[in-house]
Protein backbone atom coordinates (compact mmCIF):
# COMPACT_ATOMS: atom_id res chain seq x y z
CA UNK A 1 0.00 0.00 0.00
CA UNK A 2 3.09 2.59 0.78
CA UNK A 3 4.33 2.06 -2.65
CA UNK A 4 1.09 2.36 -4.44
CA UNK A 5 0.75 6.15 -2.73
CA UNK A 6 4.40 6.30 -3.27
CA UNK A 7 3.84 6.04 -6.92
CA UNK A 8 1.11 8.14 -7.22
CA UNK A 9 2.56 10.66 -5.26
CA UNK A 10 5.60 10.87 -7.64
CA UNK A 11 2.72 10.65 -10.67
CA UNK A 12 2.20 13.88 -9.38
CA UNK A 13 4.93 15.38 -9.21
CA UNK A 14 5.71 14.33 -12.94
CA UNK A 15 2.13 16.32 -14.02
CA UNK A 16 3.04 19.75 -12.50
CA UNK A 17 6.74 19.59 -13.82
CA UNK A 18 5.53 18.54 -17.31
CA UNK A 19 8.51 16.49 -18.07
CA UNK A 20 7.51 13.63 -20.37
CA UNK A 21 11.01 12.73 -21.21
CA UNK A 22 12.65 12.81 -18.28
CA UNK A 23 13.16 9.81 -16.04
CA UNK A 24 12.76 10.44 -12.27
CA UNK A 25 14.47 8.67 -8.62
CA UNK A 26 12.42 7.04 -6.19
CA UNK A 27 13.32 8.75 -3.25
CA UNK A 28 13.03 7.34 0.30
CA UNK A 29 12.05 8.85 3.79
CA UNK A 30 15.43 7.05 5.18
CA UNK A 31 18.97 8.37 3.93
CA UNK A 32 19.90 5.35 3.65
CA UNK A 33 17.30 4.69 0.51
CA UNK A 34 18.23 8.24 -0.92
CA UNK A 35 22.41 7.05 -0.85
CA UNK A 36 21.24 4.39 -2.68
CA UNK A 37 18.54 5.90 -5.59
CA UNK A 38 19.92 6.45 -8.33
CA UNK A 39 18.75 8.31 -11.89
CA UNK A 40 17.74 5.93 -15.42
CA UNK A 41 17.57 8.46 -17.91
CA UNK A 42 14.98 7.30 -21.09
CA UNK A 43 17.32 5.47 -22.18
CA UNK A 44 18.07 5.44 -26.27
CA UNK A 45 14.55 4.42 -28.02
CA UNK A 46 13.65 2.20 -31.63
CA UNK A 47 10.69 2.19 -33.18
CA UNK A 48 9.26 -1.15 -34.60
CA UNK A 49 6.58 0.20 -36.00
CA UNK A 50 2.72 -1.15 -36.18
CA UNK A 51 1.90 -5.10 -36.60
CA UNK A 52 4.87 -6.04 -34.99
CA UNK A 53 4.90 -8.90 -32.18
CA UNK A 54 7.20 -8.75 -29.22
CA UNK A 55 8.99 -12.54 -29.35
CA UNK A 56 8.70 -14.71 -26.36
CA UNK A 57 7.63 -18.89 -26.03
CA UNK A 58 4.34 -17.73 -24.24
CA UNK A 59 2.56 -15.72 -22.07
CA UNK A 60 4.72 -13.52 -19.83
CA UNK A 61 3.98 -12.86 -16.21
CA UNK A 62 4.76 -10.14 -13.60
CA UNK A 63 8.39 -10.50 -11.95
CA UNK A 64 7.59 -10.07 -8.36
CA UNK A 65 7.94 -6.80 -7.11
CA UNK A 66 7.76 -4.65 -9.83
CA UNK A 67 5.07 -2.35 -10.16
CA UNK A 68 3.81 0.05 -13.11
CA UNK A 69 1.45 2.83 -13.98
CA UNK A 70 0.60 5.31 -16.28
CA UNK A 71 0.17 9.26 -17.83
CA UNK A 72 -1.97 10.57 -20.55
CA UNK A 73 -0.22 13.41 -20.26
CA UNK A 74 -2.50 16.51 -20.85
CA UNK A 75 -5.14 14.33 -21.83
CA UNK A 76 -7.50 13.15 -18.68
CA UNK A 77 -10.29 12.04 -21.64
CA UNK A 78 -8.03 9.70 -22.93
CA UNK A 79 -9.18 11.13 -26.43
CA UNK A 80 -7.09 9.92 -29.38
CA UNK A 81 -6.85 11.40 -32.65
CA UNK A 82 -7.69 8.81 -35.32
CA UNK A 83 -3.89 8.99 -37.59
CA UNK A 84 -2.24 11.06 -35.49
CA UNK A 85 0.63 10.37 -33.05
CA UNK A 86 -0.43 9.84 -29.38
CA UNK A 87 2.04 9.75 -25.93
CA UNK A 88 1.45 8.77 -22.93
CA UNK A 89 3.94 7.45 -19.86
CA UNK A 90 4.46 4.70 -18.14
CA UNK A 91 6.90 4.43 -14.96
CA UNK A 92 7.94 1.52 -13.70
CA UNK A 93 9.20 0.63 -10.06
CA UNK A 94 11.66 -1.78 -9.19
CA UNK A 95 11.43 -3.06 -5.69
CA UNK A 96 12.81 -6.54 -6.55
CA UNK A 97 16.15 -7.84 -5.66
CA UNK A 98 17.80 -7.67 -8.96
CA UNK A 99 18.23 -5.36 -11.60
CA UNK A 100 15.79 -4.85 -14.72
CA UNK A 101 16.02 -4.03 -18.20
CA UNK A 102 13.55 -2.82 -19.97
CA UNK A 103 12.71 -3.94 -23.73
CA UNK A 104 10.16 -2.71 -25.23
CA UNK A 105 6.70 -0.71 -24.67
CA UNK A 106 3.56 -2.07 -26.93
CA UNK A 107 0.01 -2.13 -27.05
CA UNK A 108 -3.35 -3.63 -28.92
CA UNK A 109 -7.00 -1.97 -29.66
CA UNK A 110 -9.67 -4.27 -28.87
CA UNK A 111 -13.59 -4.09 -29.30
CA UNK A 112 -15.14 -3.34 -25.59
CA UNK A 113 -17.53 -6.11 -25.93
CA UNK A 114 -15.04 -8.84 -26.79
CA UNK A 115 -11.20 -8.66 -26.23
CA UNK A 116 -10.66 -11.55 -28.43
CA UNK A 117 -11.57 -9.37 -31.42
CA UNK A 118 -8.69 -6.94 -32.15
CA UNK A 119 -9.20 -3.29 -33.55
CA UNK A 120 -5.04 -3.22 -34.17
CA UNK A 121 -1.63 -4.24 -33.21
CA UNK A 122 0.07 -0.88 -32.76
CA UNK A 123 3.47 0.26 -32.52
CA UNK A 124 6.37 -2.05 -30.68
CA UNK A 125 8.74 0.44 -29.25
CA UNK A 126 12.28 -0.97 -28.60
CA UNK A 127 14.21 0.41 -25.47
CA UNK A 128 17.95 0.17 -25.63
CA UNK A 129 20.40 0.67 -22.48
CA UNK A 130 17.82 0.90 -20.08
CA UNK A 131 18.66 -0.52 -16.79
CA UNK A 132 16.19 0.34 -13.68
CA UNK A 133 18.09 -0.55 -10.10
CA UNK A 134 16.73 -1.73 -7.28
CA UNK A 135 14.26 0.77 -5.35
CA UNK A 136 14.21 2.97 -8.57
CA UNK A 137 11.41 4.53 -10.76
CA UNK A 138 12.21 5.42 -14.50
CA UNK A 139 9.31 6.94 -16.77
CA UNK A 140 9.06 5.61 -20.56
CA UNK A 141 7.38 7.16 -23.31
CA UNK A 142 5.17 5.34 -25.45
CA UNK A 143 3.89 6.89 -28.48
CA UNK A 144 1.88 5.10 -31.11
CA UNK A 145 -0.70 6.20 -33.74
CA UNK A 146 -4.09 4.44 -34.21
CA UNK A 147 -4.82 4.22 -37.71
CA UNK A 148 -7.33 6.63 -39.80
CA UNK A 149 -9.56 4.46 -40.96
CA UNK A 150 -10.60 3.01 -37.92
CA UNK A 151 -14.07 3.74 -36.77
CA UNK A 152 -14.55 6.54 -34.25
CA UNK A 153 -15.83 5.19 -30.71
CA UNK A 154 -14.72 4.06 -27.84
CA UNK A 155 -12.16 0.68 -27.63
CA UNK A 156 -9.98 -0.94 -25.00
CA UNK A 157 -6.51 -0.10 -24.84
CA UNK A 158 -4.30 -2.98 -23.64
CA UNK A 159 -0.34 -1.42 -22.78
CA UNK A 160 2.33 -3.94 -22.16
CA UNK A 161 6.05 -3.19 -20.84
CA UNK A 162 8.34 -6.10 -21.55
CA UNK A 163 11.38 -6.52 -19.36
CA UNK A 164 14.32 -9.15 -18.09
CA UNK A 165 15.84 -9.83 -14.91
CA UNK A 166 18.53 -11.93 -15.06
CA UNK A 167 18.07 -12.59 -18.71
CA UNK A 168 14.45 -14.09 -17.80
CA UNK A 169 11.76 -12.47 -20.15
CA UNK A 170 8.92 -10.53 -18.07
CA UNK A 171 5.57 -8.34 -18.67
CA UNK A 172 3.73 -5.85 -16.87
CA UNK A 173 0.32 -4.62 -18.03
CA UNK A 174 0.53 -0.47 -17.36
CA UNK A 175 -2.90 -0.03 -18.85
CA UNK A 176 -6.24 -1.43 -19.60
CA UNK A 177 -9.03 0.28 -20.01
CA UNK A 178 -11.12 2.53 -21.98
CA UNK A 179 -10.00 5.32 -24.90
CA UNK A 180 -11.82 7.20 -27.17
CA UNK A 181 -10.89 7.14 -30.67
CA UNK A 182 -12.48 10.54 -32.50
CA UNK A 183 -11.61 11.66 -36.08
CA UNK A 184 -9.09 14.25 -36.88
CA UNK A 185 -10.55 17.42 -37.67
CA UNK A 186 -9.33 18.90 -40.97
CA UNK A 187 -10.40 22.04 -42.99
CA UNK A 188 -13.45 20.23 -44.74
CA UNK A 189 -14.13 16.33 -43.73
CA UNK A 190 -16.27 13.96 -45.86
CA UNK A 191 -19.20 14.18 -43.84
CA UNK A 192 -19.19 18.43 -43.62
CA UNK A 193 -19.28 18.46 -47.35
CA UNK A 194 -22.14 16.45 -47.87
CA UNK A 195 -23.56 18.14 -45.27
CA UNK A 196 -23.04 21.24 -46.76
CA UNK A 197 -24.63 20.16 -50.19
CA UNK A 198 -27.67 18.56 -48.01
CA UNK A 199 -27.88 21.91 -46.76
CA UNK A 200 -27.72 23.93 -50.04
CA UNK A 201 -29.84 21.32 -51.56
CA UNK A 202 -33.33 21.77 -49.00
CA UNK A 203 -32.66 25.36 -49.31
CA UNK A 204 -33.55 25.34 -53.19
CA UNK A 205 -36.01 22.45 -52.93
CA UNK A 206 -37.82 25.52 -50.05
CA UNK A 207 -37.08 28.15 -52.38
CA UNK A 208 -39.32 25.98 -55.64
CA UNK A 209 -41.73 25.58 -52.99
CA UNK A 210 -42.02 29.15 -51.85
CA UNK A 211 -42.20 30.27 -55.35
CA UNK A 212 -45.27 28.04 -56.23
CA UNK A 213 -47.09 28.47 -53.19
CA UNK A 214 -46.95 32.37 -54.06
CA UNK A 215 -47.57 31.96 -57.75
CA UNK A 216 -50.69 30.34 -56.52
CA UNK A 217 -51.68 32.95 -54.09
CA UNK A 218 -51.05 35.55 -56.79
CA UNK A 219 -53.74 33.68 -58.77
CA UNK A 220 -56.38 33.05 -56.73
CA UNK A 221 -56.54 37.30 -55.51
CA UNK A 222 -56.27 38.55 -59.01
CA UNK A 223 -59.54 40.15 -59.57
CA UNK A 224 -61.50 39.00 -63.18
CA UNK A 225 -62.87 41.82 -65.16
CA UNK A 226 -65.92 44.34 -64.32
CA UNK A 227 -68.41 44.10 -67.46
CA UNK A 228 -71.10 47.06 -67.29
CA UNK A 229 -74.78 46.31 -67.81
CA UNK A 230 -76.01 49.11 -68.42
CA UNK A 231 -79.01 49.79 -70.95
CA UNK A 232 -76.53 51.41 -73.36
CA UNK A 233 -74.06 48.57 -73.35
CA UNK A 234 -76.89 45.87 -73.61
CA UNK A 235 -78.34 47.82 -76.54
CA UNK A 236 -75.30 48.32 -78.43
CA UNK A 237 -74.27 44.52 -77.94
CA UNK A 238 -77.91 43.34 -79.43
CA UNK A 239 -77.00 45.98 -82.61
CA UNK A 240 -73.73 44.25 -83.24
CA UNK A 241 -75.62 40.74 -82.92
CA UNK A 242 -78.50 41.92 -85.10
CA UNK A 243 -76.50 43.51 -87.58
CA UNK A 244 -77.12 42.62 -91.36
CA UNK A 245 -80.02 40.65 -90.13
CA UNK A 246 -83.65 41.02 -91.71
CA UNK A 247 -84.59 42.05 -88.78
CA UNK A 248 -82.48 45.26 -88.82
CA UNK A 249 -83.63 46.07 -92.46
CA UNK A 250 -87.09 45.92 -90.96
CA UNK A 251 -85.94 48.07 -88.60
CA UNK A 252 -84.01 50.56 -90.50
CA UNK A 253 -87.13 50.51 -93.25
CA UNK A 254 -89.88 51.88 -90.46
CA UNK A 255 -87.52 54.84 -88.86
CA UNK A 256 -87.55 55.89 -92.75
CA UNK A 257 -91.44 55.81 -93.42
CA UNK A 258 -92.22 57.60 -89.85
Amino acid sequence: MATRVWLTALLLGFLVAASPFTSRVARAESEEDAAAAEVVEGADLGIVGDDTQVSSDGPLSPAPGVETVVVFPKNAGKIVLAGEETELLVGLQNDGESILNVVAVHSTLHLPFDHNMYGQNLTVQNFFNSSVPVSVQATFPYKFVVSKFLQPGAYDLVGYIVYEIDQHPYQNVFYNGTIEVVEAVGLLSVESVFLITLGFALLGLFGLWAYGQVQQLSKKTKKAPKVELGTGTTDANIDEWLEGTSFVQRSKSKKKQT
